[in-house]
């Protein structure tokens, strides 16, 4: 069908949307913060999170040349990137662990963060996910240099090293979330509820070999060609682990796995042909087997199927909004209204689609990138013109909002996929 994304004024709408609230996500130091920060915006007022202030800066990045201000907004933007990244750094422990969110919220006067306290008491829960790297290289990108970060190379490398040590799994080359909290994908079937350490998730893998070049890219700007070798090297390995690992070729598919594998016999009953593999595919099908064509993992032929078996499928994920962020022929799949955990199981986020989006563009499907355009304009437009407002997700099956008005976070991804498309221009290309 023709694709007529810049046609419905639904851009327009989605765009005076965000420039009524923007400057609601930008937020001055206090006694909890030393830098100026992102927020998501919405109920997550006053919170500093990992991916969403990634995401957020992100889509602030292509919006801000859509204005005419004379650098106002990019300045602004610019000191809440960096802020984002350097007040991380500031609540970075010793052993390099960093929490992927702080907030006020239940913290008694001169308390030390919930995450940071557990974490001294030596609770190993999950940490930032793998979007720092990639955040400083945003920050590099609106900057124009690398050399503001080359005094937090140490804690860089000291964050990696923090995943090494309590997050990765020798076995099998891949890493794991410690439990089920702040996955990102709340309550993604193949971790929420598991036993801890038990989900090498595809999500965090496929992020992480992105993070892992993002620190290459890094280290290449600031000097450091040799030690950028030790990162390519790195993500090399865990596409590597993830194809062998992750990749089912029966189903053609990208899936989380269980690394909780017996391979030694303790007794006579045994001895024979023992437990050589090591992990099981998880076969819930979800958005995060499209993660790695958005990180470059997949082959070509893989994205092939990914697109036509998978993508394309209105039985499973295609739904006239979007991507549906759970198959729809999965026994989880369920559109309820819920927050702590927010609900994943096939509600449409803008992130999904942008996340495929990329992908999509990343391996020549231009066409099929611009009929998710379409649909991603269609979806917000028409939330904006009947509520004045947006949502943090959606029924795949009817477009109605969900939960969450006001928010506004990776919803602004929108603009991002509008100037892909129109101009060639791609945050993408900072990391």
């Amino acid at each position: 069908r023709k694709v007529d994304y810049m046609n419905r004024g639904y851009y327009e709408n989605i765009t005076e949307y965000i420039s009524k609230n923007a400057d609601r996500v930008f937020k001055s130091p206090n006694d909890l913060f030393k830098y100026p920060f992102i927020d998501p915006g919405s109920v997550y007022d006053g919170n500093l999170w990992d991916w969403d202030s990634f995401w957020t800066v992100y889509a602030l990045i292509a919006y801000e040349r859509t204005l005419n201000d004379g650098g106002a907004f990019r300045k602004k933007l610019t000191e809440g990137a960096m802020g984002n990244v350097l007040n991380f750094f500031d609540f970075q422990l010793e052993d390099g662990y960093i929490p992927m969110m702080v907030s006020k919220f239940n913290q008694g006067e001169n308390e030390e963060p919930y995450l940071i306290q557990k974490h001294r008491d030596g609770v190993i829960l999950n940490m930032h996910k793998p979007f720092l790297c990639q955040q400083s290289c945003l920050v590099s990108g609106l900057t124009g240099s690398f050399s503001w970060l080359e005094k937090y190379i140490v804690n860089l490398e000291k964050y990696f090293e923090c995943y090494d040590r309590h997050y990765f799994n020798e076995n099998c080359g891949l890493y794991v979330w410690a439990d089920d909290v702040m996955i990102g994908m709340d309550n993604d079937p193949a971790v929420f509820g598991r036993p801890r350490f038990s989900t090498a998730s595809i999500y965090l893998n496929a992020f992480m070999v992105k993070e892992m070049r993002s620190m290459a890219k890094i280290l290449k700007n600031t000097g450091q060609s040799e030690r950028a070798g030790y990162y390519t090297e790195k993500a090399d390995k865990l596409c590597e682990a993830i194809q062998k690992e992750c990749y089912d070729p029966k189903d053609k598919f990208f899936y989380s796995v269980d690394v909780d594998i017996k391979t030694r016999s303790y007794d006579w009953f045994h001895k024979g042909l023992g437990v050589f593999w090591k992990t099981l595919p998880i076969k819930i099908q979800a958005w995060t087997g499209f993660i790695p064509m958005y990180s470059g993992i997949a082959d070509k032929n893989q994205a092939e199927h990914l697109v036509r078996k998978h993508m394309e499928n209105r039985d499973t994920f295609c739904s006239d909004f979007g991507i549906r962020a759970l198959a729809k022929d999965e026994k989880m799949y369920n559109l309820e209204p819920t927050i702590n955990p927010s609900n994943w199981l096939g509600p449409v986020w803008l992130v999904v689609n942008y996340v495929v989006f990329r992908g999509l563009l990343n391996y020549g499907y231009r066409k099929e990138a611009a009929e998710l355009c379409d649909k991603t304009l269609l979806l917000l437009g028409e939330d904006y013109r009947k509520t004045g407002s947006l949502h943090e997700y959606y029924n795949p099956e009817t477009g109605e909002p969900i939960m969450n008005p006001g928010f506004l976070n990776r919803n602004m991804l929108a603009v991002n996929m509008i100037q892909e498309l129109t101009e060639g221009f791609s945050v993408f290309d900072y990391l």
